[in-house]
């Protein structure tokens, strides 16, 4: 019998990149209306929280929240698990 491990890989992003987990919430107008996924979608800005900076990356740090251009990065599975790398430029917004 042949047990094969899964191996985990760990993460450390280069430069200004900036490797995050995107953040679905709900949204509400003000007087409670609950927005579609297709009015969400028409936000420009989306919220995230950071896994990594990259190494030359200032200000931000794991676990912060922050708003990025929802236009910006690219998305990769890592151990089934979907994460998104931006650029530092592409964040407008740190919580």
């Amino acid at each position: 019998m042949c047990i094969t491990k899964k191996k985990n890989y760990t993460m450390k992003p280069i430069g200004k990149y900036i490797v995050i987990t995107k953040i679905n919430e709900e949204k509400k107008t003000d007087s409670g209306l609950i927005l579609s996924a297709d009015d969400v979608n028409a936000y420009r800005y989306h919220k995230a929280k950071v896994v990594e900076p990259g190494t030359n990356v200032e200000n931000i740090k794991p676990n912060d929240i922050i708003f990025f251009d929802k236009s910006a990065g690219h998305t990769m599975l890592i151990n089934n698990t979907t994460y998104t790398v931006i650029t530092e430029r592409d964040v407008v917004v740190v919580l």
